[in-house]
């Protein structure tokens, strides 16, 4: 097999880094738990830019580029994308598929912050799973809402917001305690296709409570794409004949 650099930044990453040797490496940005029961090489941090990143392929001697970031992290996926043709080897991604709408729900998608605030107009008390992006708004929150927040650590909140930090995957009784506990009327979400944070999707349908989704951003083209674990897989022992 090629070496591969394996850029992280979901569940799925992990699965695959367990499957590598010691010549590969899987490159984290930092956020969240490093783990280190691995075979393979564990980097932490960014590169710089695609350029960054294209000059660490080449001194490394990478032969393929595997991007399983996380689906709205569009830029780094541009940079891999761009690191990979600099560099002349070939680029794959593990890309989840998105959570569909089912019979019963309420979605209501937006593009952007300012439509999501506008869109939350009508409720007082939203359940936010955007990581920590609403953290910068904190400022903005109306009197007539109390905002929940839910994130990998926790971090300050104020009078009219809680943050909690909490790990997937999410069991569907924890869910439905904690729509419960705080009277969630909107849940607002990235839609990121992931199993580990499905079940809040659930219990919103079941309590029908509406569901803000952030739209998916385009992200960049690559040689393969992937929409499983199981299918890259597959196919990892012959990439040297790719």
């Amino acid at each position: 097999m090629k070496r591969m650099l394996l850029l992280g930044g979901v569940t799925e990453a992990l699965a695959i880094a367990r499957t590598l040797g010691p010549e590969h490496i899987y490159s984290l940005a930092g956020v969240g738990r490093v783990p280190t029961d691995l075979t393979c090489q564990v980097r932490v941090g960014g590169y710089g830019g695609a350029e960054g990143l294209a000059q660490f392929i080449r001194d490394e001697g990478i032969g393929l580029l595997l991007d399983a970031t996380h689906p709205y992290a569009a830029q780094i996926s541009q940079n891999a994308a761009t690191a990979a043709c600099l560099s002349g080897i070939p680029c794959w991604a593990l890309r989840r598929p998105a959570w569909q709408p089912q019979a019963g729900d309420d979605w209501r998608e937006v593009s952007d912050w300012a439509e999501l605030i506008e869109a939350l107009q009508p409720f007082h008390r939203p359940l936010f799973t955007l990581g920590r992006e609403p953290l910068q708004h904190l400022h903005e929150i109306p009197r007539e809402q109390f905002w929940t927040l839910r994130a990998l650590d926790v971090y300050p909140g104020n009078e009219l917001c809680e943050v909690i930090g909490a790990r997937g995957p999410f069991l569907i009784e924890e869910e439905r305690e904690l729509f419960e506990r705080r009277q969630i009327d909107v849940l607002i979400s990235k839609n990121s296709g992931s199993t580990a944070t499905e079940p809040k999707l659930e219990v919103a349908r079941e309590r029908r409570v509406p569901v803000i989704v952030l739209k998916r951003p385009v992200l960049a083209g690559v040689d393969r794409e992937f929409a499983s674990v199981d299918e890259l897989l597959k196919v990892l022992p012959a990439s040297d004949d790719s």
